[in-house]
């Protein structure tokens, strides 16, 4: 709850909105219960044959008249205590104090009726069909008052949970951009897909309910209870003896339907990720022809989807029914309670009062309607109310993510070294991955400003840790990397990776064109520069010669259209475009062909001039061009040197690079 409490703080920065959700909310449930209480002048005043000037005139000369004997018996009352014994003067007292709370509510009554008495007298209608009439137009113009606050209502409530939800989705993605590179899965978070679009989804819905129907309907209640209070308040109190029992029903239900509700999120999050398992994996699905594996896959998330669905049916149910059951109950007591009053004419009720005078037919029926009239409000809260354990519950796993703790934070007071950098220097760096194993045992390593250097070693070694921490994707257990002199952790991540371009293995192009995915790392720059570098990366024929549109063309999701060498070109392209001081390659020359890696390393050895180059590769055409080569095993440097140095000795780079590399070294 207290983190739905933040989703309001944020609906509370309209708070214009919420005074006219608040105001219409207020006018919708005053005009309810007064449509609802125009059945008492129908009952009392046009069904008796009577027009509103008679009818006042009938009530005050009958109040009246009840008033004269009321003094008259309170002054013989006060004769008989005056000349009754000590001993016997209370039952009198009694009957007098009775006798004086008799009239004054008699003339309570009949105040507002006599106030008013002249201006009935003057524009009300004189025949019991032209009140009907009154009492109609009355409906219909209330009806037709009261919609149209209603939808002003509704458009408000629409508008703040609206733009709760854009500010919630803007606050949730920005903070899921800057999490640790661990809470995103190969293919991204299906998890946080979940959260960002269902979860939300579910926050919205009860911020609606909770601005919506949650204020109008509690007040349409309110007005028709204070309507029936104003009949008999002690008949109300009586018949609202099952409340307590109905309300520990509902909390039990509320804190079931949270549970429910937080487990079918959490199930349709699974779902969301074995989907996009499926769809981004799909030419593997295919050529292991696994399409039944899937399917049981799916059908198996699907079931455990569909039975945590009925499990939160079952509760909404729950207390759907118990809602209807309070009100027939209330009502039932109701009729009877009120039907025992009118049909006896009694002011007691198993020896309690309950009214000073016996109750008329119409105020008894106005009871009883004012009472039907605050079932349905409550009916609907039953609906309201899981609504809003479900909003509830997505707001705790929104906010889990939103308040995840980081490991890579911007430092308090940043520093920045010389531009370009004199050397990069991993001192002593030890790292272990959450929950994984230790990758680095205490790797000590310089990498000098216009130096190239390739990292290799087994699979599992630490080459790319080496440059996750490099590029600051997450910070080690201990040790320090420094740009000169000063640490990583002390620069912004902004100002060190502005310095950087990275290439991996597995490109990622983006849903746009060609131009614009080459121009991703540098948005302020021109078409030339785009195709300088496009041109630098061997790029620029094909995309003239075999794309559709040229530089304009869409790739689409993934970069679809093009091939694995072509996705790799317009990733070299878009880190060229970059202009860095630090050139990193992981496996990027990997999907190349054969024809076109000459080319590509040829652009390399130029654009590497006075640049710092890091690269991660097995390939000996890729090796051959690095000025030193580092090996890593078992987590620490376990050789270092020019290519024939380490070839010599280093049995692992023996291996690696081939017989016949070893001959041409």
């Amino acid at each position: 709850m207290k983190n739905f409490g933040r989703v309001l703080a944020m609906a509370a920065k309209r708070r214009w909105s919420l005074v006219g959700i608040l105001a219409t909310s207020l006018l919708v449930a005053v005009l309810w219960g007064a449509n609802i209480g125009a059945i008492y002048p129908l009952v009392e005043v046009v069904f008796e044959g009577k027009s509103f000037p008679t009818y006042t005139a009938e009530k005050i000369a009958s109040a009246n008249e009840q008033i004269e004997a009321f003094d008259d018996e309170i002054v013989l009352l006060d004769e008989q205590i005056a000349s009754a014994e000590a001993d016997k003067s209370s039952p009198l007292i009694v009957r007098r104090d009775t006798a004086e709370a008799k009239r004054k509510a008699t003339a309570d009554g009949v105040y507002y009726l006599a106030k008013f008495k002249p201006t009935i007298d003057r524009y009300a209608p004189r025949g019991p069909y032209q009140t009907l009439l009154l009492v109609m137009g009355f409906l219909i113009i209330g009806t037709l008052v009261k919609l149209t606050a209603l939808s002003v209502n509704l458009m408000l409530v629409q508008f703040v949970a609206e733009k709760v939800s854009l500010e919630l989705r803007a606050v949730f993605f920005r903070k899921a951009l800057h999490l640790d590179l661990d809470s995103f899965g190969e293919n991204g978070s299906a998890d946080l897909t979940s959260r960002l679009t269902n979860d939300i989804s579910n926050v919205t819905a009860g911020l609606t309910v909770l601005l919506g129907r949650l204020i109008r309907e509690p007040l349409k209640m309110a007005v028709c209870f204070a309507g029936a209070m104003y009949v008999c308040p002690r008949l109300l109190l009586l018949v609202m003896v099952v409340t307590p029992v109905v309300a520990l029903v509902m909390n039990y239900l509320s804190k079931a339907i949270r549970r429910a509700s937080r487990k079918l999120m959490e199930e349709m999050s699974t779902l969301y990720g074995m989907l996009n398992d499926s769809f981004s994996g799909i030419r593997v699905v295919k050529a292991f022809t696994t399409q039944g594996f899937e399917r049981a896959r799916f059908n198996k998330a699907t079931q455990s989807l569909y039975r945590k669905s009925m499990k939160m049916a079952f509760y909404n149910t729950l207390a759907r029914s118990s809602s209807e059951m309070l009100g027939i109950c209330t009502v039932s007591l109701a009729i009877l309670a009120g039907g025992y009053l009118v049909v006896n004419q009694q002011t007691h009720l198993l020896g309690i009062r309950m009214t000073t005078n016996p109750l008329s037919v119409g105020e008894v029926l106005t009871f009883f309607a004012m009472l039907i009239g605050a079932s349905d409000p409550a009916k609907k809260l039953s609906d309201v109310w899981s609504g809003l354990q479900r909003g509830i519950a997505a707001t705790d796993r929104v906010f889990t993510v939103i308040d995840k703790e980081v490991r890579v934070k911007e430092p308090t007071s940043a520093r920045e070294p010389m531009r370009p950098h004199g050397k990069i220097v991993f001192e002593n760096i030890a790292y272990q991955y959450p929950s994984g194993p230790i990758v680095l045992r205490g790797i000590d390593l310089t990498i000098r400003h216009g130096e190239t250097i390739a990292v290799v070693g087994p699979n599992g070694s630490g080459k790319s840790t080496i440059v996750n921490l490099l590029c600051r994707f997450d910070d080690p257990q201990s040790g320090t990397v420094f740009m000169d002199d000063v640490p990583l952790d002390q620069m912004r991540t902004r100002d060190l990776r502005k310095r950087i371009a990275l290439v991996t293995q597995r490109t990622v192009l983006f849903d746009d064109t060609i131009e614009n995915n080459i121009r991703y790392g540098c948005p302020g720059a021109d078409a030339h520069a785009v195709v300088r570098a496009a041109k630098l990366a061997f790029a620029d024929d094909f995309i003239h010669r075999k794309m559709p549109d040229g530089y304009q063309t869409v790739l689409g999701a993934g970069g679809m259209r093009l091939s694995g060498g072509q996705m790799q070109r317009i990733a070299l392209a878009r880190a060229f475009l970059r202009d860095p001081d630090i050139l990193i390659l992981d496996e990027a020359t990997s999907q190349i062909d054969l024809e076109s890696e000459q080319l590509i390393h040829q652009a390399l050895a130029k654009f590497l001039i006075d640049r710092t180059g890091v690269m991660i590769t097995h390939r000996p055409t890729s090796l051959a061009m690095a000025d030193r080569i580092v090996v890593i095993d078992g987590g620490l440097v376990a050789d270092e040197g020019q290519h024939g140095d380490v070839l010599k000795r280093n049995r692992f780079y023996q291996s690696l690079c081939g017989t016949e590399f070893r001959k041409s070294a």
